[in-house]
């Protein structure tokens, strides 16, 4: 029960400082995507000279801003779920039937982080099309999308044992 309690600990401080990191990111890169968005606009309909890449650098900076908030959404359960069927059983089967899912999305997470390391790499062979710098910089964001996701996946998955097997409250996203 310590040993589980610490490493829950431990995952929470992690993530909790990975969301507010994220977060901060996130919306300067959000003002940034803007900024760069009324740059084309003006340049476009007032100028009539549209540049050649805000349309790449603002949808790059829309990807990295997803990637860094996304783990937070999943930590505090914001993406779209159906969750009739949990709401409906026992507790003891709901929470079982929810860390069966998270166990099954560790694996998924885990598959995808990889992938997404291997797309890294061959992403310094080619370069963005309008400006100059290697596409791996953009498929970044996809392992650490998905790393971060992972790490608050198994702090999920560590609380909801904890609540199947000791009845203790639990963290993270039902909090």
């Amino acid at each position: 029960m310590y040993i589980l309690n610490i490493s829950i600990d431990f995952f929470t401080r992690i993530n909790l400082v990975i969301a507010r990191i994220g977060r901060s990111i996130a919306w300067i890169l959000v003002a940034a995507m803007v900024l760069t968005i009324l740059l084309q606009v003006f340049c476009r309909y007032v100028l009539n000279s549209a540049l050649p890449w805000p349309e790449e650098v603002a949808r790059a900076f829309m990807i990295w801003m997803m990637a860094l908030v996304s783990a937070e959404a999943y930590r505090q359960g914001s993406f779209v779920a159906i969750d009739l069927l949990q709401e409906s059983i026992p507790k003891r089967l709901s929470t079982l039937l929810k860390l069966s899912l998270l166990l099954i999305a560790t694996l998924v997470l885990y598959q995808l982080f990889t992938l997404g390391l291997e797309f890294f790499q061959r992403g310094f062979r080619t370069r963005a099309a309008s400006f100059h710098l290697s596409r791996a910089w953009i498929y970044l964001a996809m392992p650490v999308c998905f790393g971060t996701m992972l790490l608050v996946n198994i702090e999920l998955v560590l609380s909801e044992f904890r609540f199947l097997i000791f009845g203790e409250t639990k963290t993270g996203g039902d909090s």
